[in-house]
């Protein structure tokens, strides 16, 4: 009996070290939360609802929401992260699915194709594809559409990936199960395929637009200066008109937007009833 009260003594002390070790590895990762995540946000939700004088205002929502110049840059950004969004799916799509059937794409090397130039500057990457559209003769088109070509070049390989990791972790029993039952190819992919690679490009979808939306080095270098997007107008807040109140307000405004739109590609990460029961 003594021998077996001094095991389980022992047991509960190594239990007590074990979980008292992890909280103690969690401190300096709620530090950093709370230093560069938590303060930065409550500093601005701070500024958003004051005024010069530090006292609560709405006057910075009021203009944002009045304003011609800050609801039509807003627009245009949509617009533009709009875009992108699609085509880097429609480009996307195919590239990741031929990546998951390949059978030469062994341990993912031709993946690996698509994702080394994220390890490059993304300043430099723009840089190079300007110079590149410019010998080719299409940099002089509109200047929008200079912007969104830069955009997909930049932001495709996020969509790729996570569309891959999906298609790769797909149960393939679905589409063996589609195509005993007589299903053609075209509407394994349409009832099966598809719908469970939802998630993925949700995912995708969700790294490219809100990025894109803010993402004023492309739109300045690609639009020659004359396309402004609504991270051009937050960054002139803070820089060169010092006016931090207001662009606090239309950082938590675009802060909202990206909450709404994350709730609505999550709806989709969320549905597991597609099983291609619908053939």
């Amino acid at each position: 009996m003594t021998e077996q009260n001094t095991q389980k003594s022992e047991q509960k002390h190594r239990k007590f070290r074990i979980a008292f070790s992890r909280k103690q590895l969690c401190i300096p990762y709620g530090l950093f939360l709370v230093l560069f995540v938590v303060f930065p946000l409550l500093l601005i939700v701070f500024y958003a609802f004051t005024d010069a004088d530090g006292g609560i205002s709405f006057d910075n929502f009021a203009r944002f929401f009045t304003n011609t110049t800050t609801l039509s840059t807003l627009l245009i950004s949509m617009l533009l992260a709009l875009a992108t969004t699609i085509i880097c799916i429609i480009l996307a799509y195919p590239v990741a699915y031929i990546l998951a059937k390949s059978k030469l794409n062994k341990g993912g090397t031709l993946l690996m194709l698509f994702i080394m130039p994220m390890w490059i500057n993304f300043v430099l990457r723009a840089m190079a594809m300007k110079d590149l559209l410019t010998l080719l003769g299409i940099f002089r088109f509109n200047n929008y559409l200079n912007v969104i070509i830069g955009m997909v070049y930049d932001y495709l390989p996020f969509m790729i990936l996570p569309i891959y990791t999906v298609l790769v972790k797909m149960d393939k029993s679905y589409v063996e199960a589609s195509k005993d039952l007589g299903a053609s190819s075209f509407q394994t992919f349409r009832k099966v395929t598809l719908p469970l690679s939802m998630s993925g490009i949700a995912s995708g979808a969700t790294m490219v637009f809100m990025p894109t939306m803010t993402c004023y080095v492309i739109s300045d270098t690609f639009g020659n200066g004359l396309v402004t997007i609504i991270g051009k107008l937050i960054d002139e807040q803070f820089t060169t008109f010092q006016n931090w109140n207001f662009g606090s307000a239309m950082a938590l405004v675009l802060l909202v937007i990206m909450v709404i739109s994350m709730w609505i590609t999550g709806s989709f990460k969320s549905e597991n009833n597609a099983r291609g029961t619908n053939i």
